[in-house]
């Protein structure tokens, strides 16, 4: 291709987000990857597109809430540039409340659901009445109508399509390097910043995740004490994910992962036989700040970091794409202060 207007370094989710927004707005696309589309944590199993709770807001959160009510839009946009199928469904999340105290402190959270959700999404309390709906010892469970699903591998796919279409590379690195350059390379970009910078900026926390034979297409996801159970449109269930600080191997499946399974079963009886398609372990990018860190490299003149989207990476991505494109192409900045780099230094 002709040199391009922007070089992105990573093609997990903010890499190629932010490729495919810049290649929308018409700049020439150079993604390098050195080893393959979703090598790092972005080419995982869960897919779980979920807000934290309403309530004691702050920029990390309204952030968030903007990048999910942008995501049918985003995603759609995508499929149609590239002719894919990224998995996306806003199909809610259910919830079970332990006790009266959490049944309570649900229904405030719903008052200020329908404060801050801007009235395009709601977050109640419904009675738990059995079937795909998970146990709850109060018999009452939280259901919200924000929470989404996404096919991680299938999203990156499209995404890459979609770039592609639009005249954009991706590729190893050719020398073709030009104009500003963004690091989206995940936890060894944490890595190498904080060599750079010769203090902590973030690094990663491994997580394992499986995908189980089960046609639940079209029910909400589960969330049972941190455990998230995510039907996707293919006939498959995704169950993740662990969140460990220690391991002999970060890209290995053990037993933790089996204990997950066998939580995911006993949380879920529609599991209890369902096949195990898949396991995937591997290293989730977690900044020091613990919010997405976006913005210019300190002390690197044209360069640019996103990354950090631990967890919430593809939830994030929509509006990490939009910012950083505001920024790069546009210099705009409209980066909250809790995300900004410097916020770690």
């Amino acid at each position: 291709m002709a040199r391009p207007d922007l070089t992105v370094r990573g093609a997990g989710i903010f890499g190629l987000s932010i490729a495919w927004e810049a290649a929308r707005r018409g700049a020439r696309v150079r993604v390098i990857e050195t080893v393959r589309i979703g090598a790092g944590s972005s080419g995982g199993l869960v897919g779980a597109l979920a807000p934290h709770v309403p309530g004691q807001w702050n920029d990390k959160k309204a952030f968030q809430l903007d990048s999910l009510l942008m995501a049918e839009a985003f995603w759609a946009a995508v499929d149609a540039g590239s002719g894919l199928a990224a998995g996306y469904a806003r199909t809610g999340r259910l919830q079970p409340l332990a006790d009266a105290r959490a049944v309570a402190a649900a229904r405030a959270r719903g008052a200020e659901a329908d404060a801050l959700w801007q009235g395009r999404a709601v977050w109640q309390i419904v009675p738990a009445t059995g079937g795909w709906q998970p146990h709850s010892p109060t018999g009452w469970l939280v259901h919200d109508t924000l929470s989404a699903r996404i096919n991680p591998r299938a999203a990156l796919a499209s995404l890459a399509g979609a770039i592609r279409a639009r005249g954009g590379d991706i590729g190893p690195d050719d020398g073709n390097v030009a104009g500003p350059v963004i690091w989206a390379t995940g936890t060894a970009g944490l890595e190498a910043l904080s060599a750079d910078q010769g203090r902590p900026m973030g690094g990663g926390v491994k997580g394992q995740a499986a995908r189980l034979a089960h046609d639940a297409s079209g029910l909400p996801q589960l969330l049972i004490d941190g455990l998230h159970i995510v039907p996707h449109g293919d006939g498959t269930v995704a169950i993740g994910s662990t969140s460990e600080r220690t391991w002999s191997d970060p890209a290995a499946t053990d037993d933790r992962l089996e204990a997950l399974i066998r939580r995911a079963r006993a949380a879920c009886p529609a599991l209890a036989r369902a096949a195990v398609l898949d396991r995937w372990a591997g290293l989730r990018p977690r900044a020091a700040t613990r919010a997405p860190m976006l913005g210019a490299w300190p002390g690197r003149e044209g360069q640019f970091i996103a990354n950090g989207g631990f967890k919430i990476g593809f939830g994030m991505a929509p509006k990490v794409a939009r910012v950083m494109a505001d920024l790069v192409l546009d210099r705009t900045d409209r980066i909250p202060p809790a995300f900004r780099v410097e916020a770690s230094l």
